[in-house]
């Protein structure tokens, strides 16, 4: 039996693909079921909303969007649904993705939207993971001893410094 992807993932156009393998990673890593789909809020926006709006109701716990550009995807998601949002800017050929990042922070009062930093699609997957820790012992144990790896790793490059 297949587990109901818990996180779903979903960006406006497959040229996001290649940023958003990172979270992709992550889930795997985490061994936590998650869902890929590519929807715009622009040129599929019925499709958008229906997704958005049934993703409680599928076992989706934690949404994760990305938007370059204009950006609307993060927002409009979290317009049409109370489950928690992560917005992933994309950088773009332009402005570098400083147009996306700055969409997506500056949500409306009562439409909040997480947002990380420009391509930080790997941290989106660790904060949607962070969030389903909290009621998941299980995950939340995986999370701790993944912080543990990485400090010691952070630690064992000083075994190989010269100066």
């Amino acid at each position: 039996m297949i587990d109901k992807p818990k996180i779903g993932i979903i960006m406006g156009s497959d040229s996001d693909l290649p940023i958003m393998e990172k979270a992709f990673a992550v889930c795997k890593e985490f061994n936590v079921p998650f869902e890929v789909k590519i929807i715009s809020a622009h040129r599929t926006p019925d499709v958008h909303a229906e997704y958005s709006k049934s993703a409680a109701s599928r076992g989706i716990k934690v949404i994760i969007a990305a938007a370059g550009m204009a950006a609307h995807l993060p927002g409009v998601t979290a317009g049409h649904t109370h489950l928690p949002v992560i917005g992933v800017p994309i950088s773009s050929k332009n402005l570098d993705g400083m147009d996306a990042l700055m969409a997506i922070v500056q949500m409306p009062p009562g439409i909040p939207v997480a947002t990380v930093a420009i391509d930080g699609a790997k941290n989106a997957a660790l904060l949607a993971i962070q969030i389903l820790a909290v009621s998941d012992l299980e995950l939340s144990e995986k999370y701790i001893q993944f912080k543990k790896n990485m400090a010691l790793d952070s630690i064992k490059k000083n075994d190989g410094l010269k100066y």
